[in-house]
């Protein structure tokens, strides 16, 4: 090889060894960033639009318990008439603690109705604090068990932290539930319907979304990944990743509405409920069953 030519390759393989010198420093360009899931659907079953049209837990104990929906139709007379008119998605503590998560349309309350493993049922009211909405669109407890994220409707940078009511020793049926802490999200979700915890930092997420400016879809499938499980002692941040839009088949046109989520660890299937439009509502809105992979 001629002494020019010699001098460089010589030349570019110092640039070569120098780049890749700084890029092993500098780490991988995408590690601050999750890596991406892919959910895969499964199967689907028919959602009551009565009784399975709001959210979905699977309940671990007593073994073999069915698992729970919530609708219109589920709300009991007794609370109705008091004026708590609207369930969302519930979710059960892996010790069998069962809650749903309640509203109304006037004050300034929400409340979240505990039934413990014994059967019997318990009702914990939050005042609201300044900015909160009023609504209560859902509940994820955490795999500890001790702490429960609850979220509001609209376009939101946070989630709600409060300790899990009828488990963690701090909470009462006869005191306000209060705030402990609260999920500061890197970027805006728009009404979420229902989250759960597929680990202690992981959340999945479904999403109404109907603009789709936020993520590029339209009803999507979140994940947001926690800084730090939630313990209620301080604020945690999380990285929301949008991983699919969710499935929207119908006979009838129109807007579908994304329901509540859930996550079973047993058989790590993931179950999302997607409302039909219009007539269709009553024929084939379905409960998604997806797996990881």
């Amino acid at each position: 090889m001629p002494l020019r030519a010699r001098q460089r390759c010589h030349t570019v393989l110092t640039g070569l060894a120098a780049l890749a010198l700084s890029l092993a420093l500098a780490g991988p360009a995408h590690a601050a960033a999750p890596a991406a899931d892919t959910w895969t659907e499964v199967g689907s079953d028919r959602a009551d639009p009565l009784t399975e049209s709001q959210g979905l837990a699977s309940v671990e104990v007593p073994a073999g318990s069915p698992n729970r929906y919530t609708g219109i139709g589920t709300v009991p007379l007794a609370l109705s008439v008091r004026g708590w008119n609207h369930v969302g998605d519930p979710d059960a503590s892996y010790d069998g603690h069962y809650v749903e998560p309640y509203q109304r349309d006037d004050g300034n309350t929400k409340m979240f109705r505990v039934q413990a493993p014994d059967g019997s049922w318990s009702e914990y009211v939050h005042t609201l604090g300044a900015g909160e909405a009023r609504n209560n669109s859902w509940a994820a407890i955490s795999p500890d068990g001790q702490w429960m994220l609850a979220g509001e409707w609209g376009t939101m940078n946070r989630l709600l932290v409060f300790p899990t009511p009828g488990v963690n020793p701090a909470t009462s049926p006869s005191a306000d539930l209060p705030q402990a802490a609260t999920v500061r999200l890197d970027r805006a979700v728009r009404d979420v319907q229902g989250c759960d915890f597929l680990d202690a930092t992981t959340l999945l997420c479904s999403s109404d979304d109907p603009e789709g400016t936020l993520f590029g879809m339209t009803k999507p499938l979140l994940r947001i990944d926690l800084s730090a499980p939630p313990n209620g002692t301080a604020d945690v941040t999380g990285q929301v990743t949008a991983l699919r839009q969710l499935p929207l088949r119908s006979a009838c046109s129109g807007a579908f509405e994304a329901e509540g989520v859930d996550y079973d660890r047993r058989t790590g299937t993931l179950r999302v409920i997607v409302v039909s439009p219009g007539f269709c509502v009553l024929t084939d809105s379905k409960t998604y069953r997806f797996t990881r992979g």
